[in-house]
């Protein structure tokens, strides 16, 4: 391969950058930033468990047929002339085009064809990342067939020339990416930019022009409608009056436009608006929260912990469910439906308070995933009186708050909200599963015992953070 090219390349690879944004693109292959490492433990286990995936396809794909390894793109050249049945670590080059590919397999077909092949965790190979890259390999090869993926369940997917048009697009937007020598233009977002290396490098360029996607609330979309609007700051959003601000994509109606001007006006004062009174259900409050591995390659999401927080609210109040293997998931979930039964026989008037919607999507998903959406005590959990009440919709109704994210962390956090701090200040979602993949793979007993204690102890501060929550709002809002 030549290392010495003097413009880049075109490059599948740069397909998940792509989708997410054109500077990150644009930095990756031309910017000159000196950037910290960074450790990113869940995406370390993710290309862990990749390359375990990718070796188990080699290993079957190596049952009876002639695999070669290509060294480079004069040896896939070769290979494939020699007509031999796969080519593991392939590598493309068209300098004409400036393409430039990496597929992981080259199976040849019994019309002589390469089909072109990724192992991908992925359950679908709808994700626009994998059309295009598939896609791509395709074009390279000029293939009539349609690549293949292998997901991370254990089945196949098939692209063909359903890719092509979003192909043609990412290799059009790539080449005029490339073509510049100036940062592209791109609108803030959050949770998108948060998780980005460039993140530091671009957060104070948005801030010292008061970029308003920087408003919780306000996409490209709606910052492009209020800059043809005239409204091109914080600041000036801040002094609008919402009664004379037009109706705009995304931002339309008085409440929201309001709501759109409160956003403003906190990000600077770091006040709280109440535009709506707080309601809060009476009974008896159970906090309840739910830890998750996605990584577990049946296509099903294993909740290995249940938690909740139970009066008198102490530490010595978390009560749980766990799991310590995806084989005893049926296991786990009936004696989830069993812990709630306890709590609705000792609590009359019960309710199992969580943030956001993942609960009660999960408790959905389970019912349907063991036939179950007939049982009573799933139909308790999903009916009309159901005891289960996101706390987040109340929050999103009533108040704006001086936050760019209104994760529970993001309110629970921030010293003047609710102000409170997990006792692991670097623990969070992904890294739960992290630690929780480290407790499968762990054959010391002890240190198994440490990392099922580090869970569980999160999985306490989740629920103790959505109980304080509770005591914020009915202090100040209720």
């Amino acid at each position: 391969m030549n290392n010495n090219l003097k413009r880049p390349y075109i490059k599948p690879s740069d397909a998940k950058a792509w989708s997410l944004c054109a500077r990150r693109v644009w930095l990756d292959n031309k910017g000159d930033l000196e950037l910290a490492p960074v450790e990113d433990a869940f995406e370390k286990l993710v290309i862990e468990l990749g390359l375990e995936h990718e070796q188990h396809i080699l290993a079957d794909l190596r049952a009876g047929n002639e695999v070669h390894t290509a060294t480079s793109p004069e040896d896939t050249r070769r290979l494939m002339a020699e007509g031999v049945d796969i080519i593991y670590q392939a590598q493309l080059l068209d300098e004409s085009e400036g393409f430039v590919g990496y597929p992981d397999f080259l199976i040849r077909h019994e019309n002589g064809e390469y089909q072109p092949a990724d192992a991908k965790l992925a359950l679908s190979a709808d994700k626009k990342e994998i059309q295009v890259q598939l896609g791509f390999y395709r074009r390279m090869l000029g293939s009539t067939l349609p690549a293949i993926t292998f997901l991370g369940d254990g089945t196949r997917d098939f692209i063909g020339d359903e890719a092509n048009p979003i192909t043609n697009q990412f290799i059009s937007e790539m080449r005029s990416l490339l073509a510049t020598d100036e940062e592209p233009l791109v609108r803030y977002s959050h949770s998108k930019c948060k998780a980005c290396s460039y993140y530091s490098h671009c957060k104070p360029a948005f801030e010292a022009k008061e970029e308003l996607s920087l408003l919780y609330g306000i996409q490209g979309r709606a910052a492009d409608g209020l800059e043809a609007a005239g409204i091109s700051t914080i600041s000036e959003l801040a002094a609008a009056d919402p009664a004379n601000l037009p109706d705009i994509p995304y931002l339309n109606g008085f409440e929201n436009k309001q709501r759109a001007v409160f956003q403003a006006q906190s990000y600077f004062s770091g006040e709280v608006h109440q535009i709506a009174p707080v309601s809060l259900p009476d009974g008896q409050w159970v906090h309840f929260d739910i830890e998750d591995n996605p990584l577990t390659g049946t296509g099903e999401k294993h909740v290995y912990l249940w938690g909740f927080l139970v009066p008198d609210y102490g530490h010595d109040a978390f009560e749980y469910v766990w799991t310590d293997e995806a084989n005893q998931d049926y296991e786990g979930w009936q004696a989830f439906l069993h812990q709630v039964e306890n709590y609705r026989a000792k609590y009359p008037n019960l309710i199992l308070a969580h943030y956001s919607a993942h609960e009660r999507t999960t408790i959905r998903a389970y019912a349907k995933r063991y036939g179950m959406e007939d049982n009573d005590t799933v139909l308790y959990l999903l009916g009309d009186d159901s005891p289960l009440f996101d706390m987040q919709k109340p929050v999103l109704d009533s108040l704006v708050l001086p936050l760019q994210g209104y994760g529970l962390k993001d309110i629970c956090k921030h010293k003047d909200l609710v102000n409170f701090q997990w006792e692991d200040d670097s623990s969070g979602s992904q890294w739960s599963v992290v630690q929780f993949n480290r407790f499968i793979a762990e054959t010391d007993i002890t240190k198994k015992s440490l990392l099922k204690s580090e869970i569980l102890g999160y999985n306490r501060d989740d629920v103790m953070a959505t109980r304080k929550l509770e005591e914020w709002l009915r202090k100040n809002y209720v």
